[in-house]
C-alpha cells in the first residue's frame, strides 16, 4: 500500500510489481530456443527475452528534458546468451532502474520531456507520464508478446495478473 503522495512512490510501486511479473516470464525462456522465431518478420526468442530485460536501461533516458535519436548511438543492446545471463542482466538493470526512479521529486517527474527528431518535437508530455508510457507499458507490451512466444512454444506460461492457462496464482 503507498501512502506517500511522491509521484516517484507510486511509479516505483508499479516498477516493483512489473520486476516481479517480468522476472517469472523470463525464468520461464527456454534457453535451448532462443534462436526460434514465430514469423519471419518477428524477433527471436532471444532478442525479444533480452529487450524485455532491458527496458529498465531507458531510465537514464528518460531522466533528460528530452530524447533525440543520437542519444542510442553508443546503445549496445543486450542480448543474452543464455537464461541465467537473461536473468543476471535483467536484475542488474532493475536493480540500477530502481535506484534512479526512487529519489525522482515531484517537480521532476512534473517536467516537460519531448521526444525529438532533428528540430521536430514528435512528442512532449510530464515526464510521469514518459516514464509510465515509455518503461511501464512498453515493458507490459512486450512482455506481452514473450508470452505469446512461450505459448507458441509449449512452454507454461507463468501467471503475470492473475493466473495463466498453465499456472494458478
Amino acid at each position: 500500500m503507498i501512502t506517500s503522495t511522491r509521484i516517484a512512490d507510486a511509479l516505483v510501486a508499479d516498477f516493483d510489481a512489473e520486476c516481479g511479473h517480468t522476472q517469472r516470464v523470463l525464468a520461464a525462456v527456454p534457453e535451448d530456443k532462443l534462436d526460434w522465431k514465430p514469423h519471419a518478420k518477428s524477433m527471436t526468442l532471444g532478442k525479444l527475452a533480452s529487450h524485455v530485460a532491458e527496458i529498465p536501461k531507458l531510465v537514464p533516458l528518460l531522466l533528460e528534458p528530452e530524447f533525440l535519436p543520437g542519444a542510442l548511438a553508443n546503445w549496445k543492446p543486450f542480448l543474452a546468451q543464455s537464461r541465467r545471463e537473461l536473468l543476471e542482466g535483467f536484475e542488474r538493470f532493475a536493480a540500477d532502474a530502481r535506484q534512479g526512479l526512487e529519489g525522482l521529486t515531484d517537480d521532476v517527474m512534473e517536467a516537460d520531456w519531448r521526444l525529438r527528431k532533428g528540430d521536430k518535437v514528435l512528442w512532449s508530455c510530464p515526464r510521469k507520464v514518459a516514464m509510465r508510457t515509455l518503461l511501464i507499458h512498453h515493458w507490459i507490451h512486450h512482455r506481452g508478446q514473450l508470452t505469446v512466444y512461450l505459448r507458441l512454444l509449449d512452454v507454461p506460461v507463468p501467471a503475470t495478473y492473475g493466473p495463466s492457462a498453465d499456472v494458478a496464482v
